[in-house]
């Protein structure tokens, strides 16, 4: 099985897998108590936080560990509209942003706030100038701005919104999910989040970094652990790896980098010239490294997907019925392209030429078979 899918998930970095199996036999005490284990475990903790403060570039009082990313995009948002409400009620939005922003929005309108959403380019990027306008008007609380999307892999003007958000005043939380680890992270940013197991950590660890001075109350009722931010027992030996797999992605990033974007680089030129009726979407050059995302005509991406399985390749979709919905990816509604018969193929670390030779020479003969099945010649 050729593993496609790194957009999803990452493998486990073997740094991590080396310093969780460590991390269990001497982190595994409750950090919070006074007696030696426990304070090996607190100061592994510790540690653990000052190196991911440093790679994201934060201090280590800023950053608390959470059970995901997702979470940490809950309590991030929550939060911070939470200890601005004197300031407003408004939230500011990317249209292309992740569903746990999308979500944390619904709820907060549900609560009487308001939440604009801004639109994007048909590559996915979101218009600078519409976003400082947004980000200007009266009773704006908070901004969110993904660094890159998640399904298509275009960047976001994030230096561009930080200089808005400055200028009017308004904090900006970054959700760095897809970029950190493999690209520097854009300045500017009031809250950041991240998420583990995208940069090869174990699942079930997130970041979230909330910037000295940025108001801030958390939306769940107040527990002592991680800075009164995050409730519940941290998993030292889980966030002992994370800071491990993300050091470890940090260096590597510049060189791994250039090596997966040539890949996605001959996905992009070769799938249009051997799949007839396709449109690759997202920015071609203003991307992540790893991620490049096509849409067959005439294809269910459901099928396609079944189908390339079989051949041995695990790869994702924004089509109807592929991600447990009923409906098409809200991220390619936004751009205004197809959203059947969508592929999103995410290249992992050490992914190897030969994948991906064999993808492109698997690749058009499955999309011509399920097109025959359906009558289409």
């Amino acid at each position: 099985m050729a593993y496609l899918d790194a957009a999803s998930t990452e493998p486990l970095h073997p740094a991590a897998r080396d310093a969780l199996l460590a991390a269990i036999d001497a982190g595994w005490a409750d950090p919070a108590r006074l007696y030696g284990t426990a304070r090996r475990a607190q100061m592994l903790l510790e540690r653990a936080r000052a190196e991911v403060a440093e790679l994201i570039g934060a201090r280590p009082d800023e950053v608390s560990f959470t059970s995901s990313g997702t979470q940490a995009v809950h309590l991030g948002v929550l939060g911070t509209l939470a200890g601005r409400r004197r300031a407003g009620t408004r939230l500011v939005a990317g249209a292309v942003e992740h569903s746990s922003v999308l979500h944390a929005g619904e709820l907060h309108e549900r609560a009487g706030g308001e939440v604009e959403l801004v639109g994007v380019s048909r590559t996915g990027r979101v218009d600078a100038g519409a976003f400082a306008e947004a980000v200007a008007r009266p009773g704006t609380a908070l901004a969110c701005l993904q660094t890159a999307n998640h399904e298509v892999g275009t960047l976001q003007p994030v230096e561009e919104a930080a200089r808005a958000c400055r200028e009017a005043g308004v904090p900006l939380l970054v959700d760095a999910a897809q970029s950190a680890g493999r690209m520097p992270l854009p300045e500017g940013w009031s809250v950041l989040t991240a998420s583990a197991h995208k940069w090869g950590g174990p699942a079930g660890v997130g970041v979230l970094a909330v910037r000295k001075g940025v108001r801030w109350r958390s939306p769940l009722p107040e527990d002592e652990r991680e800075r009164r931010r995050v409730p519940g027992f941290e998993n030292v030996p889980a966030i002992v790896a994370a800071a491990a797999a993300l050091r470890a992605r940090t260096e590597e990033a510049e060189a791994e980098g250039r090596r997966l974007s040539a890949l996605v680089d001959r996905i992009r030129a070769q799938v249009p010239l051997l799949v007839p009726d396709v449109e690759v979407v997202g920015a071609p050059v203003l991307r992540l490294p790893h991620i490049v995302t096509f849409s067959c005509l005439y294809v269910e991406g459901e099928a396609l997907l079944t189908e390339l399985d079989k051949a041995g390749f695990a790869v994702s979709s924004g089509s109807s019925c592929t991600a447990s919905t009923l409906r098409p990816s809200h991220v390619l509604e936004a751009m205004g392209v197809l959203t059947h018969g969508n592929v999103r193929v995410s290249l992992p670390r050490g992914v190897s030429e030969d994948d991906i030779d064999r993808f492109l020479a698997v690749l058009p003969d499955i999309v011509r078979r399920i097109r025959s099945s359906l009558g289409v010649h």
